[in-house]
C-alpha cells in the first residue's frame, strides 16, 4: 500500500538529515511473509507502467545527449591502463534474477583476481571488505578510476541496464549474492523491486553509511516508493554529481 507522497518526503527528509527515529516504522514492522514474486504480482500495474515508461524515456535521453561524454570517458579509460572500456559484474535483480551490471572500468587489468591474495595478505583489509564489500582505500584501483568513482561518472553505462529493464532510475542498491544474508528476512521486498541506479543510499552518504542503515534506506525505499519520492531522489543526485564532495564514493 502507497504512503501519501508528502509525508514519504517529509519523513523520508528527516532520516536522511540524521534522525534517531527510523521513518515508516521499518524495525518495528514485520517483514513480509510473502515470496518477493508474490509481492510482484500484487504490485499496481499501472503504476509499475509508468515507473517502466519513465525509465525507458530518461535513457534514452541519456544515451543520446550524453553520448560524446560517453565516448571520451571510454577513451581516457583505454588510455589510463590496458584492459577494457567496460567492467561487468553479476549483480541480484527483481526477483533474484541476475543480470551483468555495467560500469565504466576503474580498476586494473584482473582486479578481481588479485582481490583474493590482498585480502588475504592484509587482514585489516580483509575484515574492511567483510563488513561493507567495499575497500576505501583499494589500490586496485586506477588515478583515473578514483575520480570516476568519486563523481559517480563510472556509472553511467547502466543507463543500458535500464533500457533493458534489468534495473530502473530509482530503486534500491544493486548488490552481488554474497549480500543477500545481510538482508535477512527482509529480502523479499526488496527484491521484489527493481534495482536502481540512484536512490536513498546514493544521495545519503553512499559508503559513509554503516551496512545495516544502507539495508534500513533499501527497505524504507521498496515499502515506500512513489513518484515524489523518485523526483526528490533524482534532483538530490544531479546535486550529487555536480558538488561531489565526501558523499562516500570510493
Amino acid at each position: 500500500m502507497q504512503t501519501n507522497p508528502r509525508k514519504s518526503l517529509l519523513r523520508w527528509s528527516e532520516f536522511r538529515k540524521g534522525s534517531t527515529r527510523i521513518p515508516f516504522e521499518v524495525i518495528s514492522k514485520e517483514p513480509s511473509s510473502l515470496l518477493a514474486v508474490e509481492i510482484i504480482r500484487n504490485q499496481s500495474r499501472y503504476g509499475r507502467t509508468v515507473k517502466r515508461i519513465g525509465d525507458v524515456i530518461f535513457s534514452l535521453l541519456v544515451l543520446t545527449l550524453g553520448s560524446p561524454v560517453f565516448v571520451l570517458i571510454g577513451i581516457l579509460v583505454k588510455l589510463s591502463s590496458p584492459g577494457s572500456v567496460f567492467y561487468v559484474q553479476k549483480r541480484v535483480g527483481r526477483n533474484y534474477r541476475e543480470f551483468g551490471c555495467i560500469k565504466f572500468r576503474t580498476m586494473y587489468k584482473d582486479a578481481d583476481e588479485l582481490l583474493p591474495n590482498l585480502l588475504e595478505k592484509y587482514p585489516l583489509m580483509r575484515k574492511e571488505f567483510e563488513k561493507d564489500f567495499k575497500l576505501r582505500h583499494d589500490p586496485r584501483i586506477t588515478r583515473l578510476g578514483r575520480f570516476l568513482r568519486r563523481s559517480s561518472l563510472d556509472e553511467l553505462p547502466q543507463f543500458v541496464n535500464v533500457l533493458k529493464g534489468e534495473m530502473s532510475v530509482v530503486g534500491p542498491r544493486p548488490i552481488v549474492n554474497s549480500e543477500i544474508n545481510k538482508y535477512s528476512l527482509f529480502m523479499e521486498e526488496v527484491i521484489s523491486v527493481r534495482p536502481g541506479l540512484t536512490g536513498l543510499w546514493q544521495v545519503s552518504g553512499r559508503n559513509n553509511l554503516s551496512y545495516k542503515k544502507r539495508v534500513q534506506l533499501d527497505l524504507v525505499y521498496a515499502r515506500n516508493r512513489n513518484f515524489m519520492l523518485d523526483l526528490e531522489i533524482i534532483l538530490l543526485t544531479f546535486g550529487v554529481l555536480l558538488f561531489p564532495m565526501d558523499r562516500g564514493a570510493f
